[in-house]
């Protein structure tokens, strides 16, 4: 086993940025190459084997790149460019933090930050309808909404519409106190959030009361054709097939539809059909519809979401194939009955 070490020189006014409050992120790297790293005024010294000494460099090169231009750097995005690393893809870390969406109010900027958000930003851009599956904490909806802001403020279209279908997680509307409005207000309630940060309470109260930005259950959208809207269907994966059919044929000229949902988390009665099950089937051969899957690699929550969706994806794996063996099994008791007979 050969030992090499090598150097990289880390200007002052990004070195803290680069190793992490109390050197989080250089020991995150540490930990995932198995190298030693030594930082001494402003240079940085890796010792390890040849093969994770270069991978360990070639990331640190990245994430001074990264600071260099501005970007931001967490821990989801030291963990996204090791994982590219394996891949040989560290260099589309350079590229998706070039594509800006917009500015939160408080100029915070707004970007895809893996590569399936960064293809899912340039379906939008390209198709009419777009459908983004994935588990919670890929940014589905919040990239949608930051597109549609995008297009509404450079007159692409004249407003937005923003729906889900009021499906309780376990509870009934009844229990909620208020008129209507009132009780369908908590599930539309990640949508007014997502509105705020990126618009502002006073911008959207604004356009809300001139009816250029409409928050809605999906049950509003019957009867109606709704043209040069950008129109975002949030949780469809609780809508029932009949649903989803009634909301896609709403569609006008010069609208742009988004559609969000998560297969893992149906809240639908045991045995209903998700109207976006149906949908993806139905739809994939359709020119000018685009469909973009993310997964837990593209979550950009808590480093911990990430780890809750793997978990859960293992679970359900595992227990679907113990589900197909017990089929199996009970198929061949069948057989060997019916050839005793």
């Amino acid at each position: 086993m050969s030992i090499t070490q090598t150097m990289i020189n880390i200007p002052a006014e990004h070195e803290k940025r680069v190793f992490g409050e109390y050197d989080a992120y250089a020991k995150m790297i540490e930990r995932a190459y198995h190298v030693t790293i030594i930082s001494r005024n402003g240079e940085v010294k890796l010792i390890g084997e040849p093969g994770p000494v270069e991978k360990a460099k070639n990331v640190f090169e990245k994430l001074i790149a990264l600071s260099a231009n501005g970007g931001e750097i967490t821990e989801q995005s030291v963990n996204y460019a090791i994982s590219l690393n394996m891949d040989g893809k560290t260099d589309a870390l350079l590229e998706i933090d070039k594509d800006l969406v917009c500015h939160t109010i408080n100029g915070k900027p707004i970007k895809p930050k893996t590569l399936g958000q960064k293809a899912y930003v340039d379906q939008i851009r390209k198709k009419m309808i777009v459908f983004g599956i994935g588990p919670a904490g890929t940014g589905k909806t919040y990239l949608a909404m930051a597109m549609g802001i995008t297009a509404f403020k450079n007159d692409e279209v004249s407003k937005i519409i923003l729906t889900r279908p009021a499906i309780e997680a376990g509870e009934k509307l009844g229990f909620l106190p208020g008129d209507l409005q009132s009780k369908v207000d908590p599930y539309l309630r990640p949508l007014y959030d997502a509105l705020y940060q990126i618009m502002g309470p006073e911008s959207f109260l604004r356009n809300t009361e001139k009816g250029l930005i409409e928050v809605a259950p999906l049950a509003y959208m019957r009867g109606r054709t709704l043209d040069n809207a950008f129109i975002i269907l949030d949780e469809a994966q609780n809508t029932t097939p009949a649903q989803m059919k009634m909301f896609l044929t709403r569609i006008g000229f010069g609208s742009k539809v988004i559609i969000t949902g998560d297969m893992t988390q149906k809240d639908l009665p045991a045995g209903q059909q998700s109207g976006l099950d149906v949908a993806m089937k139905v739809l994939s051969g359709i020119e000018d519809i685009g469909f973009s899957y993310l997964t837990s690699q593209d979550v950009v929550r808590h480093p911990l979401v990430q780890k809750i969706v793997t978990a859960y994806d293992e679970y359900e794996k595992k227990q679907n194939r113990q589900k197909e063996r017990q089929k199996l099994a009970v198929r061949g008791k069948k057989v060997k009955y019916t050839e005793r007979n």
